[in-house]
């Protein structure tokens, strides 16, 4: 029950479904990597080899021998790349010749996956190439320039009939930046919404009760509320920060009246102003204890918020909290409709509720906003100027889940806890596919952990930075809005603006299991910003190494 437990933010295992992409040609581009380097390995060999192993000097027929070998094993590492490129060429022509769609304009025709798959695989052969040029001798220089030079020829193939005269916003994958279609934003189709009206009856409320985890869990149970809310044609009264949180610190309550055009959300103090009584306490789950409440809260609500509570705890159905069941729109109204002026239903995080209406793009409700929860102005304004001092608009953010997640992880099958070398090279891969030259961490990590992290996560021989936001800086101007108004050094304030800078990344990615990245999840798809490669850290992957239990 206490809200600030370690683990209570990942008991939530209903995640939002992800458009993840997984790379599944990796083991085939390192078996080509392997197998040049196998040929180049076999050549360097032969150059050391004498004959019969013997110190006996060599006669000039062993010496011209060896030459010949030299240059026999030299022209087969040429063929070989020839042989790649060539292939890689054919599969382009093919897909050019064999496809219907007009390449008159490169801006009104985006590139075909098959397409694009092509440029990754050069990409990969480029830098196969060049790691061979800086591993091999003088002799093999040439060919592998002519092999790398042939590469890029190639790519210009496939990209030039994108191009519109003479443009040249997309040039070689040595210094383009291909990822805006490798990563493409996910087409949230807003125009197949399907929501409802909500237009409540100005004498009928709903208290919304949110008790289970911390922060991210009651946003997300709020948002649940107003689903309720307006299934009920019923005004929503936002907790208490006595009983609750201190929700107008990061949301903007009153953003949302604007949103729907009418009054459908009050203050706590406002609806006190009214009355001060719940009429009927209805709960949604009766197991394992009625509305998820104990004497404790309901000794708050009366004492703390002189809420006179009418008759007693009840449950409609039956309903366990560690199973909910699939619940659709109409049985809520027929279990919860009632004509008391005030009713209370607690606890609906859990609650399995028409879940593809929930959780589409925008909500279930009809509206003229991107999404009805979210971050307060300060905190969007002062996640805007972080951005811009710090990452700049093609960034990875990656939220790392440690605290308390090594043993609610490891409960699950498979565990979601990686060792920090396995999570680096999952981090690595999707900083390349993403060719984005920094990365923003929101973590409760050790430094031990981070500082490891750091020095793992190295993309063509370079380490990728790893940004926190630092400490307060009075030289540093980005994060004046949040002091000015006193909210510099409140937890869930700087909770939110985390949430906000990884919303507006280039590409996201999130802790399994954990509430706050669902969160984060839901900002996402709300807003457009979701890509095509967010995707949860080491998606598929099973840890290397499991601890046993004690």
């Amino acid at each position: 029950m206490d809200r600030d437990s370690s683990d209570d933010d990942a008991d939530h295992r209903n995640l939002i479904p992800r458009n993840d992409i997984r790379d599944n040609n990796n083991n085939n581009i390192r078996r080509r990597e392997d197998d040049l380097q196998s040929v180049t390995t076999t050549a360097m060999a032969s150059n050391r080899t004498t004959s019969g192993g013997t110190n006996t000097p060599r006669s000039t027929f062993q010496i011209e021998e060896t030459l010949s070998r030299s240059r026999n094993h030299r022209k087969n590492l040429v063929i070989v790349v020839a042989a790649v490129s060539l292939t890689l060429l054919l599969l382009g022509v093919f897909f050019f010749l064999f496809t219907d769609t007009p390449r008159s304009s490169f801006k009104l025709d985006p590139l075909k996956e098959s397409e694009l798959r092509a440029l990754y695989l050069l990409k990969q052969q480029q830098r196969a190439l060049v790691s061979l040029l800086n591993r091999n001798s003088s002799n093999t220089i040439d060919e592998l320039n002519n092999a790398i030079s042939l590469s890029k020829e190639i790519e210009e193939v496939i990209l030039s009939p994108h191009r519109t005269g003479n443009s040249s916003s997309v040039s070689g994958l040595g210094t383009s930046d291909t990822s805006i279609y490798l990563c493409k934003k996910v087409d949230q189709s807003l125009s197949e919404r399907r929501t409802i009206e909500w237009k409540p009856r100005p004498d009928k409320f709903l208290f919304a009760i949110c008790l289970s985890g911390q922060m991210s869990n009651h946003l997300i149970c709020l948002e649940k509320h107003m689903f309720f809310a307006a299934l009920l044609d019923r005004v929503l009264v936002i907790p208490s920060p006595k009983f609750d949180y201190q929700y107008d610190r990061v949301i903007d309550i009153d953003r949302i009246n604007t949103c729907l055009g009418r009054t459908v959300v009050v203050s706590f103090d406002q609806f006190k102003n009214k009355t001060a009584r719940i009429d009927r306490f209805i709960c949604y789950f009766s197991s394992p204890q009625p509305c998820y409440v104990d004497e404790e809260h309901v000794d708050k609500l009366k004492g703390l918020l002189g809420v006179t509570i009418g008759g007693k705890l009840e449950a409609p159905w039956s309903e366990d909290i560690k199973k909910p069941s699939k619940r659709s729109f109409g049985e809520v109204v027929e279990k919860f409709k009632s004509e008391e002026g005030v009713i209370a239903i607690g606890d609906v995080f859990y609650a399995d509720l028409e879940r593809d209406w929930v959780m589409q793009p925008g909500g279930p409700i009809n509206h003229k906003c991107k999404t009805l929860i979210e971050p307060s102005r300060l905190i969007l304004l002062t996640a805007q100027r972080f951005i811009q001092t710090f990452l700049g608009k093609n960034f990875i953010a990656l939220h790392l889940r440690r605290h308390g997640f090594l043993k609610f992880c490891n409960a699950k099958s498979p565990s979601c806890f990686y060792p920090i070398p396995q999570a680096a090279d999952c981090i690595s891969r999707i900083v390349e596919r993403a060719n984005a030259p920094v990365i923003y961490l929101s973590t409760d990590a050790a430094e031990s952990e981070t500082g490891l992290l750091q020095t793992l996560v190295v993309v063509d021989g370079k380490v990728v930075p790893l940004v926190k936001r630092p400490p307060r800086n009075s030289a540093e101007k980005w994060d004046s809005l949040l002091y000015r108004h006193g909210i510099e050094d409140d937890s869930q304030v700087d909770a939110m603006l985390d949430k906000t800078i990884c919303a507006m990344s280039s590409v996201f990615i999130g802790a399994s299991g954990s509430t706050f990245t669902e969160d984060i999840l839901r900002l996402r798809k709300d807003w457009g910003t979701s890509s095509t490669c967010d995707e949860y850290l080491c998606r598929g992957e099973e840890p290397n190494f499991i601890a046993e239990d004690k």
